[in-house]
């Protein structure tokens, strides 16, 4: 496996691995996966300037799977009720 990270260096990144919790892992990869999701989200945006949220949400859906899914999601959007918040 190539790699830009000295022998050494990478020794030092696994020991500080492994001395982390398991919280903390689970923290960072929460954090990396709401990453992986928002910054192509974002360029999809700059991109598109005129497209609202559920838009830009379709577009993302097609990138990452497809675009049968994304169609499909978008029918079910389109059918289902909307959602009204209410406040008591």
């Amino acid at each position: 496996m190539l790699s830009d990270t000295s022998p050494d260096a990478e020794k030092i990144q696994i020991d500080r691995l492994r001395k982390t919790s398991v919280a903390e892992r689970l923290c960072r990869v929460r954090e990396w996966s709401r990453m992986l999701v928002h910054l192509p989200r974002q360029g999809i945006a700059r991109a598109n300037p005129g497209l609202d949220d559920r838009g830009l949400d379709l577009l993302w859906v097609e990138q990452q799977y497809g675009q049968e899914p994304a169609v499909k999601l978008q029918e079910y959007l389109e059918k289902r009720p909307s959602c009204k918040a209410t406040t008591h």
